[in-house]
């Protein structure tokens, strides 16, 4: 009887290269990714999410999910940056990460463009350069 398996996970290195500084890495908030809210193809399509992912707050479950324009649940608002890439597992449940919500940030080396609107909600608290 065997109750123990072997698993193997490959992580690649970390980047980081849409922080502009450092400025605001050492006060990251706690951030529950609800992951009914992200599409595997456009957000996780090689297994995970990115750092950088523009977030938003949804209102009635306070969970994170992508920064929407579009959409009514509170994630029309953005709210800050997923510090550090997250594994997915299908199947998973919620992922448990870290969310920016101040600094520097090199906007063109984000996973995904942040509109007009969503940097004014930072206006203040993210720079984007």
């Amino acid at each position: 009887m065997q109750l123990f398996s072997n698993t193997t996970e490959t992580f690649g290195n970390e980047d980081h290269s849409w922080l502009r500084s450092e400025h605001g890495t050492e006060a990251t908030e706690t951030a529950v990714l609800d992951l009914s809210k992200f599409t595997k193809a456009t957000h996780y399509a090689s297994g995970y999410i990115k750092s950088g992912e523009p977030l938003g707050k949804i209102t009635a479950t306070g969970l994170y999910g992508p920064y929407d324009a579009a959409a009514l649940d509170g994630r029309e608002a953005l709210v800050g940056h997923l510090f550090a890439t997250q594994a997915v597992r299908d199947g998973g449940g919620n992922v448990v990460g870290a969310l920016l919500t101040h600094g520097k940030v090199v906007e063109d080396r984000l996973p995904h463009p942040v509109d007009a609107a969503g940097k004014a909600d930072v206006a203040g608290s993210i720079r984007y350069v």
